[in-house]
Parts: structure tokens; sequence; C-alpha cells
């Protein structure tokens, strides 16, 4: 997602020529990793050979290749990589002859097979806000980019009238947890600058150091990434009742409060299912009378027709789910 070529190119390399750390005996290999503390993650590529020295499982001319990871943003780069006679990542000094087929489509524009076609996501939140002439901003860092964009509009890249974007770029380190802040402080800067300038009605922005240092499984990393947050957090609140604005605060899973597997005792590097928060800052008293108090138990499609509500839009018939406001009586019947 943040176009890290290098990377690719040495798992495309390790497919398609082996290059890698060749080993007889790849239990063997991953358990050495463990005891140096390496990780799956962090492991170098590892090239397995057969009782004859040859290679194993290199990917060949003949082969069929399928792609099944359901998740567009995370394997573009790699079926590009196999795929593309205009690739430009990196040298391919190899590129085998394959038939490829994908989950599904992983770009709009691809014409691969796929498994299974994608479903039209129609009135979603973003179709919703432009189509009631609302002035929308999409703004994170490289690495979540596909959330606030792609992802969120029904895993479609269609940018809508009155949507502007905005990307701030990733750190280029090996690992987040070598720059825990990542680009919060610079993706702020820009957060509080946009809701001062007053030019936009809603403003969506995703913070991606939690979840991402989380992935490395440091711990202390994850402390500091969480400590940089809370500050953002705190600045851009402070910028929206300045305004007069709302805010929601919220998550899609866990995934920093489990650094350690209580199993296993070992780092915990995964998302979790655990419930995440919804909270709502708006300091108006009267505005809070009209739209109610917020209830608890939502779940994620309650959030959109959340921030409908108040906004004063009617939700579409085809979010099913309902605001998790709930109005105060004496105010809707007075």
């Amino acid at each position: 997602r943040d176009k890290r070529w290098e990377r690719v190119r040495r798992g495309y390399e390790l497919m398609t020529l082996g290059v890698g750390t060749e080993t007889g005996d790849p239990l063997g290999t991953l358990a050495r990793f463990y005891e140096q503390d390496v990780t799956d993650e962090f492991m170098e590529p590892i090239s397995v050979l057969g009782a004859d020295g040859a290679h194993r499982g290199r990917v060949d001319d003949g082969d069929s290749l399928i792609f099944f990871n359901f998740r567009a943003d995370r394997m573009r780069q790699i079926v590009e990589a196999f795929t593309s006679d205009d690739f430009t990542g990196f040298p391919r000094a190899a590129r085998p002859d394959c038939s490829v087929v994908t989950m599904n489509r992983y770009r709009e524009e691809w014409t691969l097979p796929i498994l299974f076609a994608p479903q039209e996501v129609v009135h979603h939140l973003g179709a919703v806000l432009s189509s009631e002439g609302l002035r929308q901003l999409r703004i994170a860092e490289t690495e979540k980019y596909a959330h606030v964009t792609f992802f969120f509009n029904g895993g479609s890249d269609t940018q809508f009238p009155g949507e502007e974007r905005l990307l701030v770029p990733s750190p280029k380190v090996a690992t987040y947890d070598l720059k825990p802040a990542m680009s919060v402080v610079e993706l702020t800067d820009k957060v509080v600058d946009a809701v001062a300038s007053q030019t936009y009605d809603v403003v969506i922005m995703n913070i991606a150091n939690p979840d991402m240092v989380g992935h490395t499984g440091k711990m202390d990393a994850a402390v500091e990434a969480v400590h940089d947050t809370e500050i953002a957090v705190g600045r851009i609140l402070d910028a929206v009742a300045k305004v007069d604005g709302v805010a929601l605060i919220t998550a899609d899973h866990g995934n920093c409060e489990l650094m350690f597997d209580p199993a296993t005792g070992q780092p915990h590097t995964a998302h979790t299912t655990n419930p995440v928060p919804l909270i709502l800052v708006d300091p108006n008293a009267d505005r809070r009378k009209r739209y109610g108090a917020l209830r608890g138990g939502g779940v994620l499609s309650n959030v959109a027709p959340t921030i409908l509500t108040i906004l004063g839009i009617d939700k579409p018939a085809e979010m099913s789910a309902e605001s998790l406001l709930v109005p105060d009586p004496a105010v809707v019947t007075s």
C-alpha cells in the first residue's frame, strides 16, 4: 500500500527464481528464526530445496496462480508484478507465463478472471453526502489511504462530486516500531487547518499508527504510538470545538490493546475482534438535545446512519442499520 516495491521484488524473486535463504530443512529454519525472536512477518525469504538440491515450489511457465486475499489494497502490487505488460515497479529477471485468477476484482480496470464478482454498493455514506451537495475531505497517510477512499466508497475508486482527497506520505522505515508516530503529526496539522478553514462539511480521517505499530508486536513502541495519537486527537477536538463542530471517534477493529497472546506469551501482531468505542464529542448542548443520547451495543453498520442523524439527513433504504442516537422525546414533541 505504501509502494514498497523492494519488498514486493524480494517476494517475487523468491517465487520465480528461488532467491532467498536456501534450506533443505524448512521446519528447522523456522525454529531457528523463532529462537532469535524473529516472527513470521519479519523473516527473510526462505527458499526450500529438495534432496536433489533443486528449488521446490518455484513458479514456472504453465503454472496456475490463485490470489486468494480478498483485500484489494494488499494484493495489487504482487498481482501487477506477475501480470502487467507495462510493469515499472522493479526489473523482472523472470516472468513466468501463468494463468492467473484473483479472489475478487483488485482494480476496476483489470480484466483478470475473478472468482467472486464484486457487489455494487449504492447509497453508501460518501455517495449520500455527495448527493446532498456536501463537501467532504478524505485524508490519511499512505498506509491507510485506501481505507478513506476505496473502502469507504464501497470498494470503488470512484471519486464523487464534492469529495476531495489528501494523502500524507508514511515514513520510509523498515518497520514502524522505529518511528511509532509515523506521520500523525503532519496528518493532524493538515486536518486542523482543514477544520479551521470551514471549507468542508465532513472530514473523514484515519489515524494509522496504533494499528500499524501494533502489528510489529513491540509493546514500548505501541505505547508511544497511542500517546502520539492521544495528542493528535486532542488537537483535532480543539479545532472542531472552535468551529462549533461535532466529532465521532471509532475504529473498525482492535490491535494494540492486545500486544501479547495470553495463551502463548508470544507477541500478538494481528487484529482483534474486541469491541471498539464510538465516542461522540459535541460541546453544543442545544444540538445534543436535538439528536439525543448515544446508545451502546452497535456495530459498524450503525456508524453511517448515526453520522446522517447528526447532519439532519434521512438515511437511504439501503442502510438497513439504524442510527445509534436516541432522540429526547421532550425535544421531539415540543
